[in-house]
């Protein structure tokens, strides 16, 4: 018996830990999972598109239920509905996403079509060999076109509902009936009856719309964008001669929010703790690293009263020992901060180690390039592609404006066939944040642009990259380390994996 124990529990363990390491990769996947879905949807066109798939198929379901247990319902109604259905949340911010133009242009289609239904059987009476008769059909368009255009209604479903308005006979509807009073019964011509269907079914849709687009799509900024509720705790390593010209950046950016606060941080070297990595307690140190260690944290006091006075943002100082860039890593996740503002530093003529770490952590970081006087009126982001990196650009930039700063966000094109879609592109990521944010696209090289306008801002924004591969980086460097002779500060922001 006691050999079976000694032989089945170390199998059992070695079972429970394979389970128990099973269990913790499938959550990693999971989060990670969750975490690539998430930044895919904070792309708008990824978004509306996503909204398209759930919301029209499920639009459409109904009306089918109610035209399944309503006779003033017919199925006729089904071709315009589904087309301007799709074109209100396919397109939410064009000229055609109205919820009155939708209604109206569509019911006044189908009203259209009843009107020269009827006059065509007066005046052109139908051939008994023709379905349909040809001069009411174009008279229904003609009419829809004109009715829709002088009210300034125009909806490309409105003249499908026009015309099948004429078809209702030949589709076999039949006359709605309808008890007025107990007992008596009255017949609702059926092309009258589709009108109503029409109007009935259309404010329904338009309704829902209403709903999406106040409710989430026009709020998905704090929904979806991670920036927006947090990076309100931000660490600062004081490193370098423009260390505090970096600290009242990244106090800029916490005082945007309630519960924002700086964390300043020098690192020591590893043997001025004796061994010890972290942060540092001067009573557990020797005199002479007790002495330096309330050096550095005298040096960051000064710093942080500074800020305070001046941002009127809560300040912690932190001294700490160990290997640079591993420590500023752990200090962030020990103090809570989800965003790193380091200051820019090169190695022969390169990005440094310590701040390539810091930008490919899996915290959200910025590399802060400081050419004067820490003020950031006036900012220019430059945007190459959507995305969860575009719109922490964005959102770090009109944080540090203010309501009195400007922001421009622009794109770069190679031809000018790509100049509406770039236009498109910019307006869906600055719509999703307040105030006045201009947009520029312009003909040219993003180096050649930014050098030639940076003069007339005090900060530029740009992104590391990060989601680009070693070989499109290799054959085409980031634009950061093509920015060295701009004549304004520059902010290189990483999205972390988190």
């Amino acid at each position: 018996m006691g050999l079976l124990r000694e032989a089945v529990v170390p199998l059992a363990r070695r079972l429970q830990a394979g389970l128990l390491a099973a269990y913790r990769r499938g959550r990693a996947l999971e989060r990670r999972e969750l975490a690539e879905f998430h930044r895919w949807v904070e792309n708008t066109n990824n978004l509306v598109h996503l909204s398209v798939l759930l919301f029209v198929p499920l639009l459409i379901a109904v009306v089918t239920l109610l035209s399944n247990t309503v006779n003033a319902l017919p199925y006729l109604l089904f071709p315009p509905l589904a087309s301007g259905t799709y074109m209100l949340f396919a397109q939410p911010e064009s000229r055609y996403a109205s919820p009155k133009r939708f209604v109206g242009g569509i019911t006044l289609g189908a009203l259209c079509g009843l009107v020269s239904f009827e006059m065509a059987s007066l005046l052109l009476p139908t051939p008994a060999a023709v379905a349909v008769n040809p001069a009411a059909a174009a008279g229904a368009i003609a009419l829809t076109a004109v009715v829709t255009w002088g009210l300034d209604l125009e909806e490309a479903s409105a003249f499908s509902s026009a015309l099948l308005v004429l078809v209702i006979e030949v589709a076999g509807v039949e006359p709605v009936l309808v008890q007025v009073v107990s007992g008596f019964v009255v017949a609702i011509n059926p092309r009258a009856a589709y009108v109503v269907s029409v109007f009935l079914s259309t404010t329904l849709v338009a309704g829902v719309f209403v709903g999406w687009r106040k409710l989430f799509y026009e709020q998905r900024a704090a929904y979806l964008y991670g920036t927006t509720r947090g990076d309100d705790h931000v660490l600062v390593p004081m490193r370098g001669e423009t260390a505090e010209r970096s600290a009242m950046l990244a106090a800029r950016l916490a005082a945007d929010h309630d519960a924002g606060k700086v964390v300043l941080l020098d690192v020591l070297p590893g043997e001025v703790g004796a061994g010890v990595q972290g942060r540092l307690d001067p009573s557990e140190l020797d005199s002479e690293a007790a002495e330096r260690v309330r050096e550095a944290a005298e040096r960051l006091d000064a710093v942080a009263s500074r800020l305070r006075t001046r941002v009127g943002v809560p300040c912690e100082v932190v001294v700490a020992a160990g290997d640079a860039a591993p420590t500023t890593i752990d200090t962030a996740k020990r103090t809570n901060c989800d965003l790193v503002v380091t200051p820019y530093e090169e190695e022969q003529g390169r990005l440094s180690p310590y701040v390539r770490a810091v930008l490919a952590s899996p915290i959200d970081a910025i590399a802060h390039r400081s050419t004067g006087e820490p003020r950031w009126r006036r900012v220019l982001v430059p945007v190459s592609r959507p995305g969860d990196s575009a719109h922490a650009m964005m959102d770090f930039a009109t944080r540090l404006a203010g309501e009195w700063g400007s922001v421009s966000a622009c794109t770069c094109i190679n031809r000018e066939a790509e100049r509406r879609t770039a236009e498109s592109r910019l307006a869906n990521i600055v719509e999703a944040f307040d105030g006045p944010i201009e947009t520029r696209v312009a003909r040219a090289a993003v180096t050649e642009f930014i050098e030639q306008n940076a003069g007339a801002y005090d900060l530029v924004v740009v992104g590391s990259s990060g989601d680009r591969s070693a070989a499109s980086r290799l054959v085409s460097p980031p634009t950061f380390e093509r920015l060295r002779e701009v004549d304004c500060d520059v902010a290189v922001v990483d999205r972390g994996e988190l």
